[in-house]
């Protein structure tokens, strides 16, 4: 009786006496962004759930299209509002941060995504199966890989459409990651974007059995780099006594100004600081494909469905970048002295490492993951640089090079066989003489890769390079020039197979792709040629955007 009186006076306290908990001040339009993307993910699966079948291909291209516009139009408006420079602040009660890297770092996120829907939705590569067009998708994932059940959902002309909402929670997820202002938020932002991306890589029609290795191994490696990050996150929390950025950066440069006294025990110990910090990083260059942080990438890039490797090669990098960046500029620069060290180092192994591997490379679909290890280690150099040049540097490298990586996987996508894509660098032999245009435009994007001046590659590498150099870090730059000379050998090697070699009387065939495909392409190339002849006013656009709200 004594314990129901409790309650009720309780509860009678509590509801005499309002207001003791805030509502929280959400800033919607500021968030608008990922508001618009995310509640269209949630639109996409009612669409899944109550729309025939024949109508969902049509519906949810549409509603994923229209969404990561009108996302990328919210980003234009917030940047023509100020919110890049001048009204930049932090939002969401401290949890996300509106600001020129994150605004950069979201549009280009959100149009490397857009043109990614367009190879996501091609269906006229493969041959019709049973008189229906097929995408490089599973018709019904859940069934056993050449099983009966899988036969009869080819039969029947199933299309697995759940991949559009399944890529705008990842997307969602993206855009969070590089804007989150407390490592809860960023650690939410990670699970958020990359558990999408574990099924999306398990859903590739033909290989299914390495399809879905390659997301186990992904499942795997990529909780181990989460449960790092999240042990680093519970660690700074025991030094700072905050998880928000602007907290443990107080607590590094000026000591507790009031220690709370619960954690008095902990507060200030510096070997609760270095490591965490370290395993943060370690979660961090994980996504990036920073060595020795790597081993999932060729494997990953390999077995997932090409137009799924294009997108998480481009997008994920830009994501990842943007939160390292802001990790170590607004919540680690008292800390400078203890990982730049690390960083050269991790820097330098990247840039070799990618570079020396992918000489051995017999897939074309593995040379290009090697390629895009070497290209984290050119990235980190402008990392490292711990300048607004180095960021303005870096977010122009992210844009650069995101447009080129997904335009070259549009072009393995359209090199095929009897067996699907003819991925095996001996089967693209002669490919220049059997359909030169493809072999141009591919040969374009490997320039831009290898860094030859007129293409993007260059422009990004010089700004990296030169922001690095500016900073007292000219060895680094000198071992990314030899790892730039290097990894040009076997971007050359392909062109020469391409052009100067004889085509094989049973070799591939390159399919004629719809307009969605050629879109994707014909954007890649157009940003690669665009970037590397007139980039000075992205370059300044870069360096409008280079700096954090703290």
């Amino acid at each position: 009786m004594s314990s129901v009186a409790s309650v009720h006076s309780l509860w009678t306290v509590a509801h005499g006496a309002p207001g003791k908990i805030p509502a929280p001040h959400i800033e919607y339009a500021q968030l608008s962004p990922t508001l618009i993307v995310l509640g269209a993910a949630v639109l996409g699966v009612v669409i899944e759930a109550f729309v025939p079948r024949r109508h969902r291909y049509y519906s949810q291209l549409l509603l994923t299209v229209v969404t990561l516009a009108a996302a990328f139009a919210a980003v234009i408006g917030l940047a023509a509002g100020g919110f890049g420079s001048a009204k930049a602040h932090i939002a969401a009660m401290g949890a996300l941060a509106v600001d020129g890297p994150a605004l950069f770092l979201q549009g280009t996120i959100l149009l490397v995504s857009l043109v990614a829907v367009f190879t996501f939705a091609e269906r006229r590569l493969d041959p019709a199966a049973h008189g229906k067009h097929v995408d490089s998708f599973a018709a019904q994932p859940a069934a056993v890989p050449g099983g009966a059940a899988e036969q009869a959902a080819v039969k029947a002309g199933f299309t697995t459409t759940e991949v559009f909402p399944i890529a705008l929670f990842a997307v969602g997820g993206m855009l969070v990651f590089p804007a989150a202002n407390d490592l809860l938020t960023l650690f939410i932002a990670l699970e958020v974007f990359s558990l999408p991306l574990y099924i999306l890589c398990a859903l590739a029609r033909r290989q299914r059995l390495l399809s879905q290795e390659a997301a186990v191994k992904y499942f795997l490696l990529g909780a181990f780099s989460s449960a790092f990050l999240l042990f680093g996150v519970a660690l700074l929390y025991g030094y700072a006594g905050t998880v928000t950025y602007a907290g443990i950066a107080e607590v590094i440069s000026d000591g507790a100004k009031q220690i709370d006294p619960a954690l008095a025990g902990t507060m200030g110990n510096d070997a609760l600081l270095l490591i965490g910090a370290a395993l943060v990083l370690m979660g961090l260059l994980f996504k990036v494909g920073a060595v020795p942080f790597h081993m999932w990438t060729p494997d990953v890039y390999q077995g997932a469905p090409t137009p799924v490797t294009g997108f998480m090669a481009a997008a994920t990098k830009v994501a990842a970048f943007g939160a390292l960046l802001r990790l170590l500029y607004v919540v680690l620069p008292g800390m400078r002295w203890d990982w730049q060290p690390v960083m050269w180092g991790v820097a330098i192994i990247t840039m070799l490492g990618g570079a020396i591997v992918a000489i051995t490379q017999t897939d074309i679909k593995r040379l290009l993951a090697y390629s895009s290890i070497a290209h984290a280690g050119f990235i980190l150099a402008g990392v490292i640089a711990t300048s607004e040049e180095g960021i303005s540097s870096v977010l122009f490298y992210l844009a650069a090079y995101s447009f080129v990586t997904l335009g070259a996987f549009a072009v393995v996508t359209l090199v095929r066989d009897a067996g699907g894509e003819a991925t095996q660098l001996s089967k693209w032999a002669g490919l220049g003489r059997r359909s030169p245009l493809v072999a141009a435009v591919f040969a374009v994007f490997l320039l831009a890769f290898a860094g030859i001046p007129l293409t993007s590659g260059f422009a990004g590498k010089f700004a990296v390079f030169k922001a690095a150099a500016q900073s007292g870090a000219g060895w680094l730059v000198v071992v990314g020039v030899l790892s730039s000379a290097i990894a040009a050998f076997f971007y050359i090697r392909v062109i020469v197979l391409m052009f100067f070699h004889e085509p094989k009387a049973d070799g591939p065939t390159v399919a004629v792709p719809s307009p969605l495909t050629t879109t994707a392409i014909a954007i890649g190339v157009a940003v690669t040629l665009v970037l590397g002849l007139a980039p000075q006013y992205f370059l300044d656009l870069a360096g409008q955007a280079g700096v954090f709200v703290r």
